[in-house]
């Protein structure tokens, strides 16, 4: 909810679950506190989730009711997946949230991704995985794998972030392409365009605050900061360093000389005379000078 304070006020706010089960209970305190709307949805039959179609049905009912121009949704299920474009295809700009093993399509289907790791503190990250990891186990125990309120019987994912290389490359790319004729970019419109190709991609996931930061701990780029009419405020630009990078400038190969052919007929100067022939020369020059 912090988090979404950053892109807008929430209006409607909504849980969906089925809240008779006793292990739902634990979220009324935190409904009260920021007073989200629970919505109730048995499940008709054991292993079947219904809470999906009970959301996306309330979506499209907020969608044509035109009160709204975004949507976030909180799920790690690829589920919501045509959901997340249909509702981009109304022109709603989309958030997404989940785990870090929330499927790719869905990442890729929202305009901006969220891990919910990242943004929880260590302490409470660290509660939250042994949470969740009792609650599944008591769901396996119970046959209740894929209810609502517990992970789906899918694997977790590990994420895999981009390597410092592919980060680099992806940067400097957009830098170039952003740029300015002496090659300076505005790393607002470098952060803009990089959530726009990645819409998961976080300075937090790397466990750098700003990008600043992030882009500076990769060692290859210049940065500068330029001041405004606003003493408080300065725009940040950037620009590939090759030199900072440790890519050394190869030196320009010299042509090689090629050896000017001689005419046909004429004596080479430096070629030697075979020692018999110079020893009769030097005797017939002898015998002149008598």
């Amino acid at each position: 909810m912090d988090e979404l304070t950053k892109y807008g006020a929430p209006t409607y706010k909504r849980i969906y679950g089925d809240w008779t089960r006793p292990d739902l209970a634990v979220w009324k305190s935190v409904l009260l506190n920021y007073s989200i709307m629970p919505v109730q949805q048995y499940n008709y039959t054991a292993g079947k989730n219904s809470t999906d179609s009970s959301l996306i049905i309330d979506a499209m009912d907020i969608l044509y009711a035109g009160n709204v121009d975004s949507f976030c949704i909180v799920s790690s299920d690829s589920d919501f997946t045509r959901l997340a474009a249909r509702l981009r295809e109304a022109g709603m700009y989309v958030i997404g949230m989940g785990e870090k093993k929330t499927p790719q399509p869905f990442i890729s289907a929202c305009e901006l991704f969220k891990y919910l790791e990242v943004l929880l503190p260590v302490e409470t990250a660290a509660l939250d995985r042994e949470n969740s990891a009792a609650r599944d186990k008591d769901a396996v125990a119970a046959g209740e794998v894929g209810e609502a309120g517990f992970s789906s019987d899918a694997a977790p994912q590990k994420l895999n972030p981009a390597g410092k290389d592919d980060i680099i490359r992806i940067i400097r790319k957009i830098t170039e392409d952003t740029s300015e004729e002496d090659g300076w970019a505005f790393l607002g419109m470098v952060g803009s365009v990089l959530n726009k190709q990645r819409p998961d991609f976080d300075s937090r996931n790397y466990g750098y605050p700003k990008l600043t930061l992030l882009v500076k701990s990769l060692g290859c780029f210049e940065i500068e900061h330029r001041p405004t009419n606003n003493p408080s405020v300065k725009h940040t630009f950037i620009r590939y360093g090759a030199q900072i990078a440790g890519e050394k400038t190869q030196p320009a190969k010299q042509p090689a000389r090629q050896a000017q052919a001689k005419p046909a007929g004429e004596k080479q100067s430096t070629a030697k005379r075979p020692p018999a022939k110079q020893q009769a020369e030097k005797q017939q020059a002898a015998k002149q000078s008598e």
